[in-house]
C-alpha cells in the first residue's frame, strides 16, 4: 500500500478529542454513498470498537447482472489479506513447538535455489529471495486453471533467486504459497480444514472459508471493473493457485472479528504476536504498517480478479476496520482518507467527481519541471494514458493523478488542491494559499545528441 500523504499536498493530520457519537458514522455512510452513487466502488466496510462492532454497511451489488444488493453478509474473495491466516498458523505451530522460525525451507523442498539458506522467518517477512509466481507472464493463463501441488512446486523450484536471502525485502505470493504446504505437512490436513479448524472455529468466525467456484445462493459476491462506463464481470481464478497467499472469502466484519482475535491472544501467544508484527525492511510477518497522521495500523490489502480488501487493526485504541470491494473505480488511498478524516473528525471535503475530457495534445504541452521560488523542491508533470500525473521531485515522495475540470484547470480533492495551467506555468491552490509555479525552459541537447 502505497503512502498515505505528500508532504506539497498535505492533509492536515492534528487530532482532536473523539466524542463516542453516532455523528461520524453518519458521515462515513454519507461519504461511501457518495462515491457509490458516482460509480467509485461497490463493497462493504466494518468498523469494530473494543470488540464490537460499530458501523456495518454494503454499497452496490454483489450480482450486477441479477440485481442483487449486497449486504453486510456478502462474502468477497480477500486475496493477500489471507497471508494473515496463514502467518497466524505459522505462528501457532511454533507456539506448539512443531516449527521453529529458524528452520531452513530445505527441511521441507530441498530442490528450491537457495532453500538451504532460506528460513521460515525469511518466507514470512519476504526476505526469501524467491521469484514472485504472481510475476510469471506464463502464470496468467495457469491461474485459471486447476493445477496440483506438484505442477506449482516444479514451476517455483524452475525460478532463480532475485536476491540471496536476508539481504533485502521484496514482496512474493511465492512464499505464502509454500507457507500454506508447510502448514499442510506439518498438520496432515489441506489448507481448507487447518484454517477453519485452527482460525475460523477459534475466533468464531461466521463466514471465511477457502473458495471455490462463485455461487450467489452462498451470498458470494461476483467480482468487476468498470469500463466504458459500467461495471464488467471479472474471470475467476481457480482456488488451487491462490493457496496460503490468497485463497480465501470473507465477510468484513469477519475479518474486523479475525483482526480482534489476533492481537486478543486467542490464536496466538504475545510472543508470537510480537515477532508477526516486528517492521523489518517494511515489513512483518504477514502484514506491515499503514499510517494515517500519527497512528500506526497493522495490517494487510489483496487483490485478486476485481476484488479488493482492506483490513486494519490499531492496537492503541482496540480498532478493527475493513473493507471488502468486489469493484473499485478509484484509488483505496483516497477512500480510506476519507473514512478516517470523518472517523476522527477532521476537516474533510467530499472529492468533487466533475470531470471532462482533455485531448493528449494538451496533456503533452503540460509535460515538465515546474519550480517557484518560495519552496525548496520541484514538480514535475507527466501525461501518461491520457491522464496527468503529478510528481513532487523529493526524496521519497510519491505522484498522483490529476483530475481534470477543463483544458486548464485540474484538482486532487482528497488534499484540497486545484492547479491552473497556462503556456507559463501553472498556479496552486490549496488550503487558502496561492502559489505560483513557472515552467523551466527545457535542456538545449548538445551537439552530440543533435547528431
Amino acid at each position: 500500500m502505497k503512502r498515505l500523504f505528500l508532504s506539497l499536498f498535505v492533509l492536515a493530520t492534528t487530532f482532536s478529542a473523539i466524542a463516542q457519537s453516532e455523528a461520524k458514522y453518519r458521515k462515513i455512510d454519507s461519504l461511501l454513498n457518495h462515491f457509490s452513487r458516482n460509480d467509485k466502488f461497490m463493497g462493504v466496510i466494518s468498523i469494530r470498537e473494543k470488540g464490537k462492532p460499530v458501523f456495518d454497511k454494503a454499497y452496490g451489488y454483489a450480482d450486477v447482472e441479477a440485481k442483487v444488493k449486497a449486504t453486510p453478509d456478502t462474502k468477497y474473495k480477500i486475496g493477500s489479506v489471507t497471508k494473515m491466516f496463514t502467518s497466524a498458523m505459522i505462528f501457532q505451530l511454533v507456539d506448539e513447538k512443531k516449527l521453529k522460525l529458524d528452520m531452513k525451507l530445505s527441511d521441507f523442498y530441498p530442490k528450491i535455489k537457495n532453500a538451504e539458506k532460506i528460513k521460515i522467518s525469511d518466507l514470512l517477512g519476504h526476505t526469501s529471495g524467491i521469484y514472485n509466481i504472481s510475476d510469471d507472464k506464463a502464470f496468467d493463463d495457469v491461474k485459471m486453471k486447476l493445477q496440483n501441488r506438484k505442477q506449482l512446486l516444479d514451476r517455483i523450484e524452475s525460478y532463480s533467486p532475485v536476491f540471496e536471502p536476508g539481504l533485502k525485502a521484496e514482496y512474493s505470493n511465492t512464499n505464502y504459497l509454500l507457507l500454506g504446504y508447510i502448514i499442510q505437512d506439518i498438520t496432515s490436513k489441506t489448507y481448507k480444514e487447518a484454517v477453519f479448524e485452527r482460525i475460523v472455529k477459534r475466533a468464531g468466525l461466521k463466514n471465511t472459508y477457502y473458495f471455490s467456484k462463485i455461487n450467489p445462493k452462498k451470498k458470494e459476491a461476483y467480482s468487476y471493473k468498470f469500463i466504458d462506463g459500467k461495471w464488467v464481470r471479472q474471470d475467476e481464478y481457480h482456488e488451487s493457485t491462490a493457496g496460503g497467499a490468497g485463497g480465501l472469502q470473507s465477510t468484513a466484519s469477519d475479518l474486523t472479528l479475525f483482526a480482534k482475535a489476533l492481537w486478543s491472544g486467542t490464536l496466538i501467544s504475545k510472543e508470537s504476536l510480537a515477532e508477526m508484527t516486528k517492521i523489518e525492511m517494511g515489513f512483518g510477518r504477514g502484514l506491515f504498517a499503514f499510517p494515517f497522521g500519527e497512528r500506526k495500523f497493522l495490517g494487510h490489502n489483496g487483490d485478486i480478479e476485481g476484488f479488493a480488501t482492506v483490513l486494519g487493526y490499531y492496537p492503541k485504541e482496540d480498532l478493527a476496520i475493513s473493507l471488502t470491494l468486489n469493484g473499485v473505480n478509484t484509488e483505496i488511498d483516497d477512500m480510506m482518507i476519507g473514512i478516517f478524516s470523518c472517523y476522527y473528525k477532521l476537516p474533510y471535503r467530499f472529492p468533487n467527481f466533475a470531470t471532462t475530457a482533455v485531448d493528449d495534445t494538451v496533456l503533452k504541452s503540460y509535460e515538465g519541471l515546474y519550480s517557484t521560488a518560495s519552496l525548496p523542491y520541484k514538480v514535475k508533470i507527466v501525461a501518461r494514458e491520457g491522464k496527468l500525473v503529478a510528481i513532487a521531485m523529493e526524496p521519497g515522495q510519491g505522484m498522483f493523478e490529476l483530475n481534470p475540470l477543463s483544458e486548464t484547470e485540474f484538482n486532487y480533492d482528497p488534499a484540497n488542491l486545484h492547479m491552473i495551467f497556462s503556456a507559463k506555468g501553472f498556479t496552486l491552490k490549496q488550503g487558502g494559499q496561492v502559489t505560483e509555479f513557472r515552467k523551466e525552459a527545457s535542456p538545449q541537447p548538445s551537439p552530440k545528441e543533435k547528431e
